[in-house]
């Protein structure tokens, strides 16, 4: 199944208009024709079927015959993760995480982060790429980019996890995850979080977890503790 991405779209719309890219898409690309169906999700549950009234390639309108409402997940997850020195590996976190499921990410700049400038136009591009190819209904929220201190000083119900790489007192995140729950955790950049930005997320009541016996890059990391609440929660 082919997916579309309109979040312009509501419950109660009852027709959809694609840009000139996305009509020449469906139009010359896929081949679609008057009276074919296509599939588009508003990124907030909805899955809408429509039926094209009127194929080109510079403007396609389709007609809404049916929709349905897709549940979300029984938990939440908000990543805040440092962003990489190369950007195609933060990328690739982004398309993972999507994948495999995720509600909220958060770039956090930290005292040993190598890159503090984010261009979020084309995350935000990877993230709907992702939502597409696998079939998910739920767009994830992407935040502007925030330190590290202002991050962890706020407010977030449910569990709060900081997995670090310093040998100190710390649980295996699998141990830790309880199902169904909203759950924060931070991941450090290249050369981890510094001793300072540990001891402030222990401050906020952050519990420091361990994602395995081996050191893990930013993106591998996250992309783990995606997976290990992805899995506790099966």
């Amino acid at each position: 199944m082919q997916l579309f991405y309109n979040p312009e779209l509501l419950e109660t719309s009852s027709q959809i208009s694609f840009d000139k890219e996305e009509s020449r898409h469906i139009v010359k690309v896929l081949r679609k024709s008057q009276g074919d169906v296509l599939h588009i999700t508003n990124g907030k549950g909805w899955l809408f079927t429509a039926e094209i009234e009127f194929a080109d390639q510079k403007h396609c309108r389709a007609k809404i015959t049916s929709k349905t409402f897709q549940e979300k997940r029984n938990y939440t997850l908000h990543l805040a993760v440092a962003p990489t020195k190369m950007n195609d590996r933060y990328e690739w976190f982004l398309e993972k995480a999507t994948e495999i499921g995720i509600d909220t990410i958060t770039p956090i700049i930290c005292e040993h982060s190598e890159r503090k400038v984010i261009k979020t136009e084309r995350f935000e591009k990877i993230l709907q790429s992702a939502m597409k190819q696998s079939l998910s209904c739920y767009m994830p929220q992407l935040h502007a980019p925030i330190s590290f201190k202002d991050f962890v000083a706020q407010e977030f119900s449910g569990q709060k996890f900081i997995a670090h790489c310093e040998e100190l007192d710390k649980k295996s995140l699998k141990t830790q995850v309880v199902p169904n729950s909203e759950i924060t955790i931070l991941i450090g950049p290249e050369g981890d979080f510094s001793v300072k930005e540990i001891e402030l997320a222990l401050q906020n009541n952050f519990i420091p977890v361990t994602l395995g016996n081996t050191r893990l890059r930013t993106e591998t990391a996250a992309i783990v503790a995606c997976h290990s609440v992805a899995f506790t929660n099966e």
